[in-house]
């Protein structure tokens, strides 16, 4: 049957040569080569390996009969539930009507930049999906450089710098932290000093805290508190409650905001509609909390605290240069140290080099040029998830409930993230 391959040049000059999203792209590559027999070790996508608490899984149990549609901008109970969340652990005044719900923080951060004309400014590196979503959309896209010295994080004079040659220009600022791709985070005096540059400049920042209530000390701390007036929280289900597939996002707006919030609801309302129903019931006792959820957070931190470390300690003694990571799951090794060994079996870019890992010792990790880097930066993101969440959880808070969580927890807990270790240093050492 002959098809006509005309049709391909209506397509959106925008979309066309975006490739699927990286993170997912690898997940389905990974489960491929799975299928197919091969032992794989998943350090690519960033789910969470934990499992959802137990009484948001009851909840949605409970609710599964729920199918009306839902206001556009989120069920009331949800919405209220978020903002006592929000003032519980950032000491804010916001209320229910602050609060838009979406199928996925992703899909609301997609709206906003439809919502609002402005430029997009994003530290490198960052999420894979912040650019290209600009790019989709059409809006324009400034990197804003960091470096390793600095645990890749945003200074305030970089930001400033910017912004100056053109200080009325409409910007929406992305920061996100603790970090995908690096674990790292801001300290206090970093917000500060970077709240007053976007004050200065009248930015709109979306503060992307998916990962706060994973800072492996309980520590997270909002730059709402020192920007309140123009900053968007934004966070969610699936990386702090293990909700990933549930597909739940919430962004958190000032009052002052109100306009942009109205205006992504509209957007909403004639798209996605509204979000899942039972979903968000379900989520009401995520956000409430309690005991049982402290608990669950706090042996969650310990456990991804003491992985972090381990395989930080790991890369730097096989001889990459890393961060060590203060939450999340993530760590962003820069293997340039390898450059000439590399080249002489024509490795020469990130992308390359995840994939002669990929081949020879089946760990799966993300190259730097998804996360906005030149091909030739020898870095990569590994996502350090392939172990058994439910039986970490189960184990800290069991056997290793009273001691201190060290390598041998480690080895018992996460063998797969072990064996990626033990491989890697072969393939490395081999070069």
């Amino acid at each position: 049957m002959d098809i006509n391959t005309d049709h391909r040049y209506a397509i959106n000059l925008n979309v066309r040569g975006i490739q699927p999203s990286a993170t997912l792209r690898i997940n389905e590559l990974s489960n491929q080569l799975k299928s197919e027999g091969k032992d794989i070790i998943k350090l690519g996508l960033g789910q969470s390996p934990f499992p959802v608490p137990d009484r948001v899984v009851e909840a949605l149990r409970q609710h599964a009969h729920e199918k009306d549609y839902l206001p556009v901008k989120g069920l009331k109970g949800l919405r209220e539930a978020i903002a006592g969340y929000i003032n519980r652990s950032e000491r804010m005044r916001s209320s229910w009507e602050d609060v838009l719900i979406g199928p996925g923080s992703k899909e609301l951060l997609f709206i906003l930049q439809l919502a609002y004309y402005g430029d997009l400014l994003i530290p490198r590196p960052s999420w894979v999906s912040y650019a290209p979503q600009a790019r989709i959309i059409g809006r324009s896209v400034h990197w804003l450089p960091t470096h390793a010295e600095n645990n890749w994080q945003l200074t305030a004079e970089e930001l400033d710098i910017i912004c100056r040659d053109d200080p009325s220009r409409p910007r929406i600022l992305i920061l996100n932290y603790p970090s995908n791709p690096t674990g790292c985070t801001y300290t206090d005096d970093q917000l500060l000093a970077i709240a007053n540059v976007a004050r200065k400049y009248k930015l709109i920042l979306l503060s992307d805290e998916i990962y706060g209530e994973v800072h492996f000390d309980g520590k997270h701390k909002s730059i709402a508190r020192y920007y309140p007036e123009g900053t968007i929280i934004s966070t969610g289900l699936s990386k702090w409650a293990g909700a990933g597939g549930w597909r739940l996002g919430a962004f958190i707006f000032p009052p002052e905001l109100r306009p942009l919030l109205d205006a992504m609801a509209i957007i909403a309302s004639e798209t996605f509609t509204s979000t899942s129903a039972p979903i968000q019931y379900a989520a009401i006792s995520a956000f409430e909390g309690g005991e049982d959820i402290d608990h669950y957070l706090v042996q969650s931190r310990r456990v991804l605290k003491v992985i972090g470390e381990y395989v930080h300690q790991r890369l730097t003694d096989m001889g990459a240069v890393v961060q060590k990571p203060e939450g999340a799951f993530y760590l962003f090794p820069d293997f340039s140290g390898f450059r000439d060994r590399l080249a002489k079996k024509d490795v020469k870019t990130s992308q390359a080099f995840c994939q002669a890992l990929l081949e020879n010792t089946g760990v799966a990790i993300l190259p730097a040029s998804d996360f906005g880097f030149v091909p030739d930066h020898l870095a990569a993101r590994l996502a350090f998830v392939d172990f058994d969440g439910a039986g970490a959880l189960n184990l800290a808070g069991g056997d290793h409930a009273e001691s201190e969580l060290g390598d041998d927890f480690v080895q018992q807990a996460c063998p797969r993230l072990v064996k990626a270790m033990d491989k890697m240093q072969a393939w490395l050492n081999s070069l």
